[in-house]
C-alpha cells in the first residue's frame, strides 16, 4: 500500500505534530516510534505511564436478533465461557475455525445495557475477516454494530490508576478485566482495566471527535508520554503476549500455542466448540509441538522466521517473536518447537544470520505481570 492509500485514524495529525515516525501496519498509517525512542519508550512504560493509540483495533457492539443472550451464540465459535459473564466483566477467548485452529483472539466484555449487548474489541489486520466469519456462522443470531467511529487509547503503567483517576475516581476501583462507563473531560467513554504491555493500565474507547482533546490532556500529565507500535511489541514479548498472525494462526490450535487458560473448564467438559476432538485430544495427550519462551545467549537478537536447531543442528523450530528487551537488558523471543524440547531449561540453538547461537527454552512471561487483580479473602 502506498501513503495515499493507507487508511488514517482520528489522532494521526495529533502524532505527525509530536515527531511521530509513521509506518504501515494492518492497511493503516500508525506511529511506530517517537523522538523518545524506543528503548526510552519501553522503560517509560514500564515506569511510569504510556499513552498508545490503538484506534486501528477492530471495536463493535453484538446484539441477539430475538433478544436472547448473544454470548450463547458466540460460544458457537469460541471456547470461553462467555455466558456466565456478569455485566462489566470482560474475557480473553479465541474464534476458532472448524479444525481448531485460531482465526484470532479477541476480548469480550458484557455490558450494563438491559438488552444484553456484548461489547467486542478484535485485532486490526483480522477485523473484517472475524466480522464476516460471525455474520457468516450466526448472521441469523446476532447483529454486529461497528464502531468505527470511535478511537481507542491505552493508558499502560504504574502510574495509569492516579492520573486516569483524576478525570474520573472510579476507575480505580476497577480491576483487571473489568469494564463501565465513565464520563472523562464531560464525554462519556467505555474504560476498561486491561492492555497488552504486562503493566498495569487501561483500554479507553472514546468518540473520535473527542479523541485529540483527551489525548493531549493526559499528555499534558509529566508522567505520560506517546508510546509507539515498536514498543508495544517489546513490552508485550517481553509479558510473554502472543501476537495474532505470528504467534498463532489458523492452523495453531490453543493448546499449542500456550493458550489452555482461555478454555473453560465446561466448556471441556462438553466439548461444544469447534474443533473440539482435536483440542480435548491435545488436552488429554499433548500437542505435537509447543509455543515457547526462548532465551538467547549473549546479545544477538533472534527475529521472527528464525530457525530453531537441536544441539546436534537439526532444524526442529521456528522464532515466531523476537527481539531486545529493553527490561530484560537482553534478547528474548518466543517459538515453537516439538514437545519433547518444550521443558523450560532445555538447550537450543537459534540460527541467526547462518550460524548457530546458544539458547534455552524458558518460562514466559519474562518480565513479571502487574495487573491488578481483585484480592481473594
Amino acid at each position: 500500500m502506498t501513503d495515499e492509500t493507507l487508511l488514517k485514524r482520528p489522532l494521526y495529525d495529533l502524532h505527525v505534530s509530536a515527531g511521530g515516525k509513521m509506518v504501515p501496519f494492518a492497511g493503516y498509517s500508525m506511529p511506530v516510534q517517537y523522538p523518545l525512542g524506543i528503548m526510552k519508550e519501553h522503560l517509560h512504560c514500564r515506569e511510569k505511564a504510556g499513552l498508545f493509540d490503538v484506534s486501528h483495533m477492530g471495536q463493535c457492539y453484538i446484539r441477539s436478533v430475538n433478544a436472547g443472550d448473544p454470548a450463547k451464540a458466540l460460544e458457537k465459535l469460541m471456547p470461553g465461557a462467555l455466558a456466565v459473564l456478569k455485566p462489566g466483566k470482560m474475557r480473553l477467548t479465541l474464534l476458532l475455525n472448524d479444525e481448531g485452529g485460531i482465526e484470532d483472539d479477541l476480548m469480550v466484555t458484557r455490558t450494563f445495557d438491559a438488552d444484553e449487548t456484548l461489547y467486542v474489541v478484535v485485532n486490526a489486520a483480522c477485523k473484517d475477516k472475524d466480522y464476516s466469519i460471525i455474520e457468516d456462522k450466526l448472521g441469523s443470531q446476532v447483529v454486529i454494530e461497528r464502531l468505527d467511529e470511535h478511537a481507542l487509547l491505552a493508558l499502560q503503567g504504574p502510574q495509569a490508576e492516579s492520573i486516569l483517576a483524576e478525570f474520573a475516581p472510579e476507575v480505580a476501583g476497577l480491576s483487571f478485566m473489568e469494564s463501565t462507563m465513565v464520563t472523562l473531560e464531560g464525554t462519556i467513554c467505555r474504560v476498561s482495566r486491561c492492555g497488552y504491555t504486562g503493566e498495569d493500565g487501561y483500554e479507553i474507547s472514546v468518540p473520535q471527535e473527542e479523541a485529540s482533546a483527551f489525548a493531549e490532556r493526559l499528555l499534558r500529565h509529566d508522567d505520560v508520554e506517546w508510546i509507539g507500535l515498536g514498543a508495544r511489541d517489546s513490552l508485550r514479548l517481553e509479558a510473554g503476549l502472543c501476537l495474532s498472525g505470528h504467534d498463532f494462526n489458523a492452523d495453531t490450535s490453543p493448546v499449542e500455542a500456550n493458550l489452555n487458560f482461555v478454555l473453560g473448564k465446561k466448556r471441556r467438559e462438553a466439548g461444544d466448540f469447534p474443533g473440539g476432538a482435536r483440542i480435548l485430544a491435545e488436552l488429554a495427550n499433548g500437542a505435537l509441538k509447543k509455543l515457547v519462551g526462548i532465551l538467547p545467549g549473549g546479545r544477538a537478537p533472534a527475529r521472527e522466521g528464525a530457525e530453531i536447531a537441536d544441539m546436534d543442528g537439526n532444524i526442529i523450530g521456528i522464532v515466531t517473536s523476537g527481539g531486545f528487551g529493553p527490561t530484560m537488558g537482553a534478547p528474548v523471543a518466543m517459538g515453537y518447537v516439538p514437545a519433547d524440547f518444550a521443558a523450560d531449561g532445555t538447550d537450543i540453538q537459534l540460527i541467526v544470520r547462518g550460524k548457530p547461537l546458544p539458547a534455552k527454552v524458558a518460562k514466559t512471561p519474562f518480565v513479571a505481570q502487574r495487573y491488578k487483580r481483585k484480592k481473594i479473602s
